[in-house]
């Protein structure tokens, strides 16, 4: 009887060491097995809810333009007060070909052309200080302005250079006057930046840069923007445009980014430009993504500077500030 129970407590033992053992070598590959960043130590350098930038200076290759033929083809129309005057794209000639290649023009290239045509008196002159053409008079009236939107668009207020806005197909295009207050409020701003230029030998440097992402605000100051020629179908080489301030970020080793090419959006039939489809860990999704302004503080948002302008083919001068921001339509 003793024996018996003495085997008995031995196999128990046996037993319980073998499960023992067998747990611990689980442990052991659980443990090897699992992910290690489940809490990640933080640096000093690092905040917890800043974005980790995986090797920003290397990007992805901007998609190509699938059709190279971006030229504007059809004729427009273009309201003024209340006349309105067609043209034949191929006959204008653009007056800044500082900006634009053979072939592309300015909505202001427009109103030159209709001249030329003898549909109106246009005059006018350059102003260096404001690094634009000024509107003196048309048929012999003045304070002028205009208002445009592309495909897909709707009215709305702007205070961009009209000699730099680029015409494509679709574009529905009117001057209206406008109150000389406006105007001048306008050129001021253009004086501006012009002199903010100059200060910096011809550089272009933003004083402020934002990015206000889905999980993720950012801001840079006095930032270097270069060109990357990435619309140079259009612009002339070393033109720089609003895109350019993402690139340039990501080559200073501050962004990562993606970049889409859509021939068309939504309603938009006719698109033909570059979209930032991706900042850091942030990627649009269906209706939500990044859209941008820039400008003057004095005309943020709908009172002038958020225009649907395309980043690639928004020329910069030397803007007080450009933001990049987050929407869900």
């Amino acid at each position: 009887m003793q024996t018996n129970s003495t085997e008995q407590s031995n196999k128990k033992l046996i037993q319980i060491t073998k499960i023992v053992a067998i747990g611990v070598i689980i442990g052991v590959l659980v443990w090897f097995f699992m992910p290690q960043n489940i809490n990640p130590i933080i640096s000093d350098e690092q905040e917890p809810n800043s974005p980790k930038i995986e090797n920003p200076p290397t990007q992805t290759p901007p998609p190509e333009i699938p059709n190279q033929n971006t030229f504007p083809q059809n004729q427009g129309t273009v309201r003024i007060g209340s006349n309105t005057y067609t043209f034949v794209p191929s006959q204008v000639e653009t007056i800044r070909p500082d900006i634009f290649n053979p072939g592309y023009f300015s909505v202001f290239d427009v109103l030159v052309q209709l001249h030329k045509q003898g549909d109106i008196d246009l005059q006018y002159h350059f102003d260096h200080s404001k690094n634009t053409n000024i509107i003196d008079e048309i048929d012999q009236e003045t304070d002028w302005w205009y208002q445009i939107y592309y495909s897909g668009g709707w009215p709305e207020r702007n205070v961009f250079r009209p000699d730099h806005y680029p015409w494509k197909d679709q574009t529905t295009l009117t001057f209206f006057k406008e109150t000389p207050s406006r105007l001048n409020s306008i050129y001021k701003v253009w004086e501006e930046e012009t002199t903010r230029r100059n200060s910096n030998n011809q550089e272009v440097i933003i004083p402020q840069v934002e990015i206000r992402s889905k999980t993720f605000t950012l801001t840079f100051e006095n930032v270097r923007i270069t060109s990357h020629n990435l619309r140079n179908d259009i612009f002339k080489n070393d033109t720089i445009t609003a895109i350019d301030v993402i690139l340039s970020l990501a080559e200073q080793g501050k962004i990562s980014y993606e970049l889409q090419f859509y021939e068309s959006i939504g309603t938009a039939g006719l698109v033909k430009s570059y979209w930032v489809e991706a900042i850091n860990q942030d990627v649009a999704s269906g209706r939500a993504g990044f859209v941008y302004e820039a400008g003057s503080t004095q005309f943020r948002f709908s009172s002038g500077n958020h225009i649907h302008l395309p980043s690639d083919t928004r020329v910069l001068n030397s803007p007080e500030y450009i933001e990049y921001f987050w929407i869900n339509l």
